[in-house]
Parts: C-alpha cells; structure tokens; sequence
C-alpha cells in the first residue's frame, strides 16, 4: 500500500526561495549506447538490470523530475522483442542474444515508469547502423547483413542511406512496430541524422544522390531526405496512436547568423542546417514534430556558443510548440566554467526567465549519481521542491478528464482518502494536490480555479496509492484549504474539488 502522507508545512518558505512554475517539463536522457547510463557496462542479469533501472527512476524522481528518455533503438537493434531488428549487445552483450531469464525491458520500463507517475519517451536514433566497425557485435539478422546496399561507412562507423527510399520506410516501419505495442508517451528523436562532417571527408552518397537527385543540388537533396522521414513518421505517430508525441533533440545550433538572418549570433563549427540536414525551424513551423529540445551543453562563457544567446534564439524560434532546453550535467569539473558550482543553477534562472521555454532535459542519468556540486540537493531543496505538471499539447488533445471520486475514512488520529477515477473511461497519470491559505479562486461560472496555482503534491495513477492527513495537523492549521485534480495521460487536468475540509471532530484527549 502506497500512502502519501500530506505534511501541514509553511507555505511562503518556498516561494521566497524559488519561485517556481506550475508547468516544466524535468526530464533526463538514460542512454544505452556504449552502457553509458544503463545497464551497466557488463551487467546481463535480468534481476540485475532491473534494479539498476528502478533505483535511476527513484533518484529522479526524489529529484522532482516528470519525464525520462530512454534510448531503446541505438543502432538498428532494439531493447525489445522485434520482428526487424535483433536484440542489442548493450543489453546482452552479444547482439541478437535475448535476456535470460527472460524479459521485456521496454515493457518493464514503461511500467515501473508510469507507476511514478513519469512520462516515458522511447529514444530512436534513426540511421546509425553499427556503432563502431572493429568492436561492434553483428547478428546474422542485422539490417547490414540483410541489406547491405542500404549502407554508407563514414569515419568508423556505418549508416543506413538517408538518401535511399527504401530505408525511409523502412525506419518508418520500424518505429510504428513499437509504437503499436508498447504504452509510450512520445517518440524521440536525437541529433545524428546525417552525421557530423569527419575533416577531409565527404559522406560517399553519390549513388544515391545519382538515383534520387532529381536534379536538385546535393545539400538540398539531403535537407529533403531528412524533411521527407520527419514528415512521414509524424503522419504515422499521429495516425497510430493519436496521444503519442513527437520530439526531436537537435544540435543546439541550427544555423549561424553570418550564414543566415534568421541564425543565431554563434559561431559554431558545424550547424543543424549546413552539416546535418536538419532544418529544425520547417519542422517545428509545419507543425511536424510536438516538441524540441536543442542540447545546449555549452556554459554561459564559451565564446562560439554561449547558453545564454541559445537559450533565448531558441525561445524566440519556437513557433509555438514546447521547447525543452537539453543541459549537459555531465559537463561537471570539465573545465574552469563547469567547476563553477553556479553554472547550472544559472543555467536553471535562465530558462526560467525566457520566455516559450517550457523546461529541461538532462544528459545523462548516471552523472547525478555522485551529485556533483551539490546539484541534486539544489534541485530538491530549491528548484524543484514543488512537482510540476507537464503543459498539455491541445493539438494532440484537449479532453479534460472527471474530476476524481474520493473515499474517505476517518481514525482518532488521521484522515486517509482513496482516489478512484471520476470516469471509467478516463485514462489518468495522476492527481494534482494543491494547498492554499483561504481557498481557490473561481471563475464567473462558479467553477474553482488552478490555473495560477503551484502544485503541492503530485499523487501517480496507482491503485493501492492513498493520502493521508493528521487531524491533530490540520484542526491546527484552521486556514489551510486543500483541492484535487485528475491529471490524464496527456495532461488535461479536470476541474478541482475540495479534498478538505470536511466535517472533522477534534481527536479525543485523555
């Protein structure tokens, strides 16, 4: 039985600390490519791996985080049963070999994630095939090995052909194979499209460009590839499972201002738009991806890429739809500016201050681990102290779901509430708890407001979860008034009702 307990505390402490959003997206990046965050480099036991993934999702959580990005489609192989892509050595260390004992990781992660009341973004890398040539295990069953002609090598590692049609529905298929099967909140992009420029080296897709050129110049052609993949897998994420979302995580410059009026005032080596062939701004202008989130790992000091000028193109570039700024927690102690205790928590106001940035993902799970510089306890005691809903996206849903039903009992010393859905048909994340001195504000109508409030206490959709309230607490605290709100999966909120007061007796004394 999970309760929650509902602590009477000083309501202005935080708000003098840290002013803090009713909506922020708080994500963080769990890659498995290279076992970088899990599992663990070496670790195949299925006991093992799952207590590994569990206590990353406490910690997060504990750190007031709302959402996680797992990498489950590194290098055209997968961290679930698939018909077209084998098993990935990360998980197994042998590509194409399953867990034993078995199990499904995306399916164990889904669920363990969604009893927390998190978001789960399933993390694709579109192209990147074999990751490293001379060290990479290779299924018989690999992509590579079946259609070899799809292939590009670049540098050290291989790539389907973004150029090649067949490998565009192919990239299609696979990801709508997923999203039929599993509960995920989002589909996620990452920044490797076509790959960053080796010195020296051209990507060799001539023959593809001979095949499909149509004419146009090359860098055209390729921006077109990537445009024409991005198009069809929104239509498709849209058209399966219409609550899905979309989100791509670019490099955080899309394009110089001395190459562009509308880039930003940078002077980065390579751009979104001129080496990767990603134009960001199309897509977001069209409409076809729901979300962005630019990793802008950089400090506020470094001259070529400063936080602070991204951080506000980036608001400014939006075009309506939520933009995440992706922050590089793993840049800990790398250099004088990141060994500034300051930097991150600067890095935090600023998003907070510009306007059309909806919140923060972080890269990458395990670096909280040793806590560096204090940073978690920042973000439990200051920045995220309070939880914060995720904004919902009207354009995939504006439904707002019953308010829910409450089953009370009372003890000689505590209230205990359980929390039912208002509408069978409901699909819920949670309930919002909010606390107030006096009570909500309501509209003409009559109907409570929260649209101004912070929420107090986020309570995840689990059957066996509970609030409980000590009467002594709250016959002490006369003013304190409490509401409740259904969140849905996609993060409608219903209209509130008061959790309490109710008609209490004062505990007997003796």
């Amino acid at each position: 039985m999970k309760r929650f307990l509902l602590a009477s505390v000083p309501l202005l402490f935080s708000l003098i600390v840290f002013s803090q959003p009713k909506y922020e997206f708080r994500g963080v990046w769990i890659a498995t490519v290279e076992n970088i965050d899990w599992p663990s480099r070496g670790n195949y036991n299925t006991a093992l791996q799952k207590e590994e993934f569990i206590h990353q999702l406490d910690m997060h959580r504990r750190n007031g985080m709302n959402a996680v990005i797992v990498q489950v489609r590194p290098a055209c192989d997968a961290f679930f049963p698939s018909a077209y892509e084998p098993w990935s050595e990360w998980l197994t260390g042998v590509q194409g070999k399953a867990p034993v004992p078995f199990y499904d990781p995306l399916e164990f992660m889904i669920r363990e994630t969604h009893k927390r009341g998190m978001e789960f973004h399933a993390w694709c890398n579109p192209y990147r095939a074999v990751f490293r040539i001379n060290r990479s295990s290779i299924a018989l069953s690999h992509i590579t090995r079946v259609h070899p002609d799809w292939v590009i090598t670049y540098g050290d590692t291989q790539y389907l052909d973004p150029g090649n049609k067949e490998v565009q529905l192919y990239v299609v298929s696979v990801i709508r194979d997923m999203l039929r099967r599993y509960d995920i909140d989002a589909v996620h992009f990452d920044d490797y499209f076509y790959p960053y420029r080796i010195p020296g080296k051209e990507f060799p897709d001539d023959s593809s460009f001979a095949k499909y050129g149509n004419g146009i110049d090359k860098e055209t052609w390729r921006r077109s590839n990537v445009d024409s993949v991005i198009l069809m897998l929104s239509s498709m994420i849209h058209e399966e499972k219409k609550t899905c979302k979309f989100g791509v995580s670019p490099f955080g410059v899309w394009r110089n201002l001395s190459k562009d009026s509308l880039g930003s005032d940078t002077h980065a080596g390579q751009t979104n738009y001129d080496d990767l062939y990603a134009d960001i701004l199309l897509w977001l202008k069209n409409g076809w991806i729901d979300y962005v989130a630019p990793q802008l790992y950089w400090e506020f000091e470094y001259k070529n890429a400063p936080f602070g000028v991204l951080v506000d193109w980036w608001g400014k570039h939006s075009y309506g739809r939520p933009c995440y700024i992706g922050l590089g927690i793993y840049r800990a102690g790398s250099n004088v500016y990141w060994r500034n205790k300051n930097q991150l928590p600067r890095q935090l106001a600023a998003i907070r201050n510009t306007a059309n940035i909806a919140g923060m993902i972080y890269f990458s799970s395990t670096s909280f681990e040793k806590n560096p510089y204090g940073w978690n306890d920042s973000l439990r005691q200051h920045f995220y102290n309070y939880p914060a809903l995720i904004a919902p996206m009207p354009w995939i849903d504006s439904t707002k779901p019953s308010p829910p039903v409450l089953k009370i009992n009372t003890g000689k010393d505590s209230l205990i509430i359980h929390l039912e859905k208002g509408n069978a048909a409901d699909t819920l994340r949670g309930y919002a708890v909010y606390k107030t001195i006096g009570g909500l504000p309501a509209d003409s109508a009559g109907n409570l407001r929260t649209d101004s409030e912070r929420v107090f206490m986020f309570i995840p959709n689990n059957p066996d979860s509970e609030l409980a309230f000590n009467v002594r607490d709250l016959i002490r605290h006369k003013d304190e008034r409490y509401y409740i709100t259904a969140i849905s999966k996609t993060n409608n909120e219903s209209l509130p009702i008061p959790l309490y007061p109710i008609e209490l007796k004062p505990p007997a004394t003796h």
